[in-house]
């Protein structure tokens, strides 16, 4: 699951002393974040220059969507495992640096093979990036607070996609997909500083309080959890690749720009509601973004050639995607209460 293990981590200062976000550092993890989707759906907006410039097909290209999402879900769990003793800092800069050399290596080749490759490392990257940001994000703040850090803190995920994709692609329509992947690299340099200057170090989780992978899994609960997760992504992920073939064959291409407006104005709302109220009405917010998305995903299926049902299937998908990112990393308060503290040493 792509959610740091929590066990052994608490707030690392006196609740008293920190009674409001700490902004600067939440917004260095929501970058992370954003760089991190933009790496992974940008080419799905840049279908249609790297299939004529790679000399491959669209559905190829798309598959630097699929294997970026392999190399995530094949190494999520054991980098966890195998990470959960490291300091906190070190790894997540570990994790963006990853980032930055992936990026260069798409931004400076021009093979299909090479660039496939680096999307691989790419998503080993994500995996364990998308690991560390709620453990993160739950550790700076008052327990009170914890819903709302891990909100501001994942908000990356739906601003890469309402905001980031489209000037991502109007960018690669004016200087090319090569430079718009190199300005991707360059803002990961600069999430290297601020991460350094900004993001507190925490110390990994003591031996003492660590669980096996399958006792975490047998908790009440997680099952569910990660099918769900699976299985939201997996259907975002194949109808967000091709958005543009299915705007298609409404004979709507035209309107991609509104679409894409639509979906990011809905995510963005999406962050606003879930901020407002993740620490009180968790569990209905998850259920009810749940059935919201099985509506949007039956009516684009049912009536996909009606524009109007389109615009509001398209709305109703981006909601879902700002609010389930959040709620499902955050931990039950009932499993917070008895964990030991761990301090910043």
């Amino acid at each position: 699951m792509k959610g740091d293990s929590l066990r052994g981590q608490t707030v690392a200062f006196d609740a008293a002393e920190a009674p409001a976000l700490p902004l600067a550092a939440l917004l260095a993890l929501a970058t992370a974040g954003f760089i991190t989707i933009l790496t992974e759906a940008l080419p799905a907006g840049l279908l249609a220059q790297m299939s004529r410039d790679l000399a491959v097909s669209e559905a190829l290209v798309g598959q630097f969507v699929t294997i970026y999402a392999i190399g995530s879900l094949l190494a999520a769990i054991p980098l966890v495992a195998l990470t959960r003793g490291w300091r906190r800092r070190p790894l997540l800069q570990t994790a963006i640096c990853g980032f930055f050399i992936v990026n260069t290596i798409t931004a400076l080749a021009d093979n299909f093979v090479l660039i496939l490759l680096a999307r691989l490392f790419a998503g080993i990257f994500a995996g364990l990036l998308w690991a560390l940001l709620a453990g993160f994000a739950s550790r700076m703040v008052a327990d009170s607070l914890r819903g709302r850090a891990i909100a501001v803190a994942m908000a990356g995920a739906p601003l890469a996609l309402s905001l980031g994709i489209p000037l991502g692609t109007l960018l690669g329509s004016w200087v090319g997909w090569h430079y718009t992947f190199g300005v991707v690299s360059l803002l990961t340099l600069l999430l290297v500083v601020w991460v350094q200057m900004k993001v507190p170090d925490f110390a990994g989780e003591p031996k003492s309080c660590r669980s096996r992978v399958i006792d975490v899994l047998a908790m009440p609960g997680v099952s569910a959890v990660l099918a769900v997760t699976f299985a939201f992504v997996l259907a975002h992920n194949i109808l967000y690749t091709y958005i543009v073939p299915f705007l298609a064959q409404a004979g709507m291409v035209a309107r991609t720009d509104l679409v894409l407006f639509i979906f990011g104005s809905m995510a963005l709302a999406g962050i606003w509601i879930i901020g407002v109220g993740i620490d009180r009405w968790l569990r209905r917010l998850t259920v009810l973004s749940i059935m919201l998305f099985g509506v949007a995903a039956l009516a684009l299926a049912v009536w996909s050639r009606m524009p109007l049902i389109i615009y509001f299937g398209i709305g109703a998908w981006a909601w879902p995607l700002a609010v389930l990112r959040p709620c499902s990393r955050l931990p039950p308060p009932m499993h917070l209460e008895r964990l030991p503290m761990s301090d910043k040493r």
